[in-house]
């Protein structure tokens, strides 16, 4: 025979079914739509349309983040360059005497202070040729910058949220012509939105600064006296002391031109695209005495020039100085232009600058001047025969 303890643990007594008092007091809080249950139910909150705009609305944009500066652009597939091919015409015939006389005599009759006696009586001594080569590097390239942008309402479309906004580099633009400056502003889509005039509250106008909203100024004539000099009424103010308001027409208030009266601004992210040509210099040795800054302004001998998406360094080059130049302005240019700008194209060419250095004398004095670029620019920095009021350039 079992013991009575030993028959309640074969058979455990069955649990009774929970009645409406056993419920736990929370058992709704983990039914979505119903925390806590015994509340009255607010009206359910709809979609936010295109006025629903938060104040930092762009953040939310994938892409548009911290909306104000650049986007570093895609990384491109980088094409293997083609190495260059210099032409081997590099010489230029060296000027004759009469050649140098003649490109002297045309830049004295020029300056009005000069007298032409040095120029044609002088006495051509020597002439040295110190041709030297000029290295120029130009990277085209594309940059892309957003800021948030508003204007006045004119009933465009509002299509904020309406669908998702393409990236900054997914707007379509056609690119200009190549190695020309150039700059556009796009209103980026999908980022339109309405909001009231933040500097007139919404209504369209906004106190005269002139004024200060009286409509009325102090007459400038008898400086708000009523009367004039000599102690006579004032005609202008009619005795008054002040006159109408010219800049809001006697009104106090001027339209707003933050909105131009409209009373809402479009607010919207302004994509901004800006194509440069980024040039860079470098003029091989010369031993001529010329300074650099001159030949800058001077047209060379094109011997070479090439175009791609990405270029060798010249190597091998006569000039040392202009394959070293060569390698360390491209470098500098990856550098500094791949951060936020996509490199569109480089190109780079070398001309021969000509430079004649003339020496002759006048009167027992030895004097120089120089011949220079391919259209004979003459430079003489100490010309014999000038008057008192002429400065030298």
């Amino acid at each position: 025979m079992y013991q009575p303890h030993e028959l309640q643990a074969l058979y455990p007594q069955p649990v009774p079914a929970p009645g409406p008092m056993s419920m736990p007091a929370n058992m709704y809080g983990n039914a979505p739509g119903y925390q806590p249950v015994g509340a009255l139910y607010a009206p359910p909150v709809s979609a936010p349309g295109p006025m629903a705009v938060p104040a930092n609305m762009f953040d939310n944009i994938p892409g548009y983040e911290g909306t104000g500066g650049f986007h570093p652009p895609p990384v491109p597939s980088q094409p293997t360059p083609a190495p260059p091919q210099v032409e081997q015409d590099w010489n230029i015939s060296p000027l004759t005497e009469e050649e140098a006389r003649k490109h002297f005599k045309e830049w004295v009759s020029g300056h009005c202070c000069y007298g032409s006696a040095p120029a044609d009586e002088s006495v051509i001594s020597d002439m040295q040729s110190f041709n030297t080569y000029r290295y120029t590097l130009e990277t085209y390239t594309e940059s892309r910058s957003t800021d948030p942008a508003s204007k006045p309402y004119e009933g465009e479309v509002l299509d904020f949220y309406t669908q998702p906004a393409p990236r900054p580099w997914e707007i379509p633009v056609t690119t200009p012509k190549l190695f020309e400056n150039h700059e556009e502003n796009i209103k980026v889509p999908f980022t339109s939105s309405k909001k009231p005039c933040h500097v007139c509250s919404e209504k369209g106008s906004i106190q005269c600064a002139d004024c200060k909203g009286l409509g009325k100024k102090e007459c400038t004539s008898c400086k708000g006296s009523g009367r004039n000099a000599e102690n006579a009424p004032c005609t202008s103010c009619n005795q008054t002391g002040q006159v109408n308001c010219s800049a809001c027409h006697a009104k106090g208030t001027k339209v707003c031109g933050t909105c131009n009266g409209k009373k809402q601004l479009l607010t919207y992210i302004n994509l901004k695209v800006e194509w440069k040509n980024n040039v860079d210099k470098f003029s091989g040795e010369n031993k001529s005495g010329l300074a650099v800054e001159h030949l800058d302004e001077v047209e060379g001998k094109m011997i070479f020039k090439n175009a791609q998406f990405m270029l060798y360094p010249l190597m091998g080059f006569p000039d040392v100085t202009i394959s070293q130049a060569s390698e360390r302005l491209l470098k500098e240019h990856q550098t500094k232009y791949s951060q936020n700008s996509r490199i569109l194209q480089q190109q780079h060419k070398i001309e021969v600058v000509p430079i004649t250095k003339v020496t002759y004398t006048w009167k027992a004095g030895t004097h120089h001047f120089f011949v220079f670029g391919i259209k004979n620019q003459v430079k003489d920095f100490d010309y014999p025969e000038t008057c008192c009021c002429c400065s030298i350039m």
